[in-house]
């Protein structure tokens, strides 16, 4: 066993996420309006929003951020908290002439990046799609469809492998080739959005990220890593941390979450089965050397592991349990997977 930085390496070490509440789904199945514990989502707001609506990733905020904040005040019915994201979103980040939200805040100095990110500006366009379903708003269906049609305009390239998605307007289209970020296919959300905007686009994309998955196997469990070089070949952009890491780390939970098969889930399963017995649970691992994070994964992390684990039979997931609060992105990650095994159990 050695450790390298933040990094170590196992031999034959493994890990299994521990199972079952049924107890739960079985109040879902007999109660489909039941809402898991509202104290989650009053817990999320104290530790992680301001009363003006913004949401709080340390000292900053992001687009993303203020998405799944939005997301999940629909899921909560909490139509006040809503309007407070959406209203301090709109006057902060809504401030590019294209349409679509800068992705960076602080509060020192404003928007510190105009760039976007177009999984915050997908998340802002859902929880607006799904919060104009919830309380019969033309405000927020009009709000959620144009922002999902700037995303569809200014950021969908057409490849050899279908067309793929910007993870911004600038910075990821250089000498020819793309860089992509697979979790930045938040498939759950295409089929509604296309509802609110339609076009061919988004069943198309929901295709070409899943052919892109197939084939951006890294490492000796085939993960698909945080950023993806598009070319002849799918490479790993040299300039950035060759990790299926905290981004990826979104996929299969988005993958549940749409109800893929069963064989979609067989890589993520494997790398956290590896670790069944092992010290710790790492967070992340190179997928150019196998290594892994020498830190305990986060909550949010394990949460995603565990429905992992237990897919498609998420009725026999146990979530990992109540403690102090966790960071911003741990906690939203919990959060948006109790909402996913909620919204499964209900179909």
């Amino acid at each position: 066993m050695g450790i390298k930085g933040e990094i170590i390496r196992f031999g034959g070490a493994r890990y299994v996420a521990v199972r079952v509440f049924a107890l739960l789904f079985l109040l879902l199945a007999v109660a489909p309006g039941f809402v898991h514990a509202a104290s989650d989502w009053d817990q999320f707001l104290r530790d992680h929003t301001q009363a003006d609506g913004r949401v709080l990733d340390g000292p900053v905020s992001h687009s993303e951020g203020q998405g799944i904040g939005m997301l999940l005040a629909v899921h909560f019915a909490d139509r006040a908290a809503f309007d407070r994201m959406w209203k301090w979103t709109h006057r902060n980040l809504m401030v590019r002439d294209d349409g679509l939200l800068a992705w960076r805040w602080s509060e020192q100095k404003g928007v510190t990046d105009r760039n976007n990110a177009t999984d915050g500006d997908l998340l802002v366009a859902w929880a607006l799609v799904r919060a104009a379903e919830r309380w019969n708003s033309s405000e927020y269906r009009t709000a959620g469809s144009s922002l999902a049609r700037s995303v569809r305009e200014k950021l969908v390239r057409s490849t050899p492998r279908g067309i793929v998605l910007l993870p911004g307007v600038e910075g990821f289209e250089k000498n020819g080739t793309l860089v992509v970020n697979l979790s930045y296919w938040i498939f759950p959300a295409f089929p509604e959005l296309a509802r609110a905007d339609p076009s061919p686009v988004w069943p198309e994309l929901a295709a070409s990220g899943r052919r892109l998955l197939e084939e951006a196997r890294f490492g000796r469990w085939g993960l698909p890593p945080d950023w993806l070089q598009l070319g002849e070949k799918l490479r790993l952009p040299q300039d950035r941390p060759a990790r299926f890491g905290y981004d990826a780390i979104r996929i299969p939970l988005y993958l549940m979450w749409s109800g893929a098969p069963e064989g979609t889930l067989r890589a993520y399963r494997a790398f956290w089965e590896y670790f069944r017995g092992a010290p710790f649970f790492p967070g992340w691992t190179r997928v150019d050397d196998d290594s892994v994070d020498s830190h305990d994964a986060l909550k949010g992390v394990r949460a995603i592991a565990a429905a992992v684990d237990a897919y498609p039979a998420l009725d026999k997931t146990q979530l990992p349990g109540s403690g102090p609060s966790e960071p911003y992105y741990s906690d939203a990650l919990l959060m948006l997977t109790k909402v996913m095994l909620w919204e499964r159990a209900g179909r």
